[in-house]
């Protein structure tokens, strides 16, 4: 479904498609989504805020996928659009490894390849905006969207950490294994959940990382001739 303005010059009237199509709106939900994942942990409980931010994550990473099919199949791809979606992308990826930041032991393990996302990002953010219309030339690569991928699953895969950490802690609690003595839970599936979930979000989040510094540096490639001085 379209929406249409109308552009009057020299007495023809021709129709104007507006920014809000399906796709765009969903891509304006994902970005609105990423700053109520930090909302989440500030009016529930841990456990409650793992689950929650979790299932927004995985929703609004859906509709990354979603719109962008929307606009193609529906034949709704806009600037607007384009424009918008790598911002409400980087919005959450951003916001999100904040809060797993903040809320893990500050391990140089999760840290360090958290900053070299965040360090690319910015500087990508920065180089596209000085390109301006230019920008539009460079192509979202496969290798981007990998990139992308990884980070969603290495995301969501520490948030379930969390989630699985603070059910084992609850469980511990109610078999009265506060001693240390882990026994007879030691195995429980929450306690394995947690090292797994812990292993491997952090197995995807430095390949990601690597992925996300090997994009920056094609993307900062392709921009040089655009970088050149005119003479």
């Amino acid at each position: 479904m379209y929406c249409f303005a109308f552009d009057i010059s020299e007495n023809e009237i021709t129709p104007q498609p507006m920014i809000w199509t399906i796709p765009n709106i969903l891509t304006i939900v994902r970005l609105l989504a990423a700053p109520g994942i930090a909302i989440m942990f500030l009016y529930f409980n841990r456990l409650h805020a793992d689950w929650f931010a979790l299932l927004l994550f995985i929703s609004a990473a859906f509709t990354d996928w979603f719109d962008g099919f929307l606009a193609r199949t529906l034949k709704q791809e806009t600037k607007f659009g384009r424009m918008l979606d790598p911002i409400a992308d980087k919005a959450m990826v951003i916001i999100a490894l904040l809060i797993i930041v903040g809320y893990s032991s500050m391990s140089p393990w999760l840290v360090l390849p958290t900053t070299l996302i965040i360090f690319r990002e910015v500087c990508v953010s920065g180089l596209r905006e000085f390109l301006g219309e230019d920008a539009g030339s460079l192509k979202v690569t496969a290798l981007a969207k990998w990139k992308t991928t990884a980070q969603m699953i290495a995301i969501a895969t520490l948030f379930s950490q969390g989630i699985f950490e603070h059910h084992s802690a609850l469980l511990l609690v109610e078999l009265g294994a506060t001693d240390g003595s882990f026994e007879d839970v030691e195995l429980s599936w929450t306690m394995l959940g947690t090292i797994w979930a812990g292993h491997l979000g952090l197995c995807f989040l430095w390949g990601a990382a690597l992925l996300t510094l090997l994009t920056g540096w094609d993307y900062f490639q392709k921009a040089l001739p655009l970088l050149k001085e005119k003479t």
